[in-house]
């Protein structure tokens, strides 16, 4: 988030609103349960580490007046850095493999229950990517953004069905059944 954040501000300074504004339009449906709060959080972390600078504009009559933010020196290089690393999203399958692993180990719960479990999340959210990316009122920009997502859960979702055959086989406690 606060790459973006940055990313947002290398164009010209701007308050917390107009970023939030930006950044829903830039997402679409995606952005809409994005909380104002966050952002403003995430500028107080970039000011502590000296990436923007913040000012009071004067208000207009029906206005209060507010904190306009703008990139350091340091905050444009890391803008620079940002947009010419390669990366791709990290999905929290590790962390998913981890928490499947430790339960049958533990004996906490069935790991096959617990991808069931994710498994209906996962659908839910496919579910709602694919209603909004149908959506002709999406801006194409946004419409590519929910493409990308609908093709990630639907392989999180084969994923899922790989992880429910192997836990099946070896049973709750993780071992080959028979062994």
């Amino acid at each position: 988030m606060q790459d973006v954040v940055l990313a947002m501000l290398a164009k010209e300074p701007a308050h917390g609103y107009e970023l939030r504004s930006r950044l829903r339009a830039a997402l679409g449906p995606l952005g809409e349960a994005m909380n104002a709060g966050q952002i403003y959080v995430t500028l107080t972390r970039l000011g502590k580490a000296g990436l923007v600078t913040s000012q009071r504009a004067e208000g207009l009559p029906d206005r209060p007046e507010r904190r306009v933010y703008a990139l350091t020196p340091e905050g444009q290089q890391r803008v620079a850095n940002w947009l010419t690393e390669v990366s791709w999203p990290k999905p929290d399958l590790a962390e998913f493999h981890l928490k499947l692993v430790a339960a049958a180990t533990a004996r906490l719960a069935d790991p096959v229950a617990l991808v069931d479990a994710q498994r209906r999340e996962v659908l839910r959210r496919l579910r709602d990517a694919q209603r909004a990316a149908l959506d002709r009122s999406v801006d194409p920009v946004a419409g590519l953004l929910l493409e990308g997502v609908v093709l990630r859960l639907r392989a999180d979702l084969e994923w899922l069905e790989a992880c429910e055959r192997l836990w099946t086989e070896r049973g709750p406690t993780g071992r080959k059944a028979g062994a």
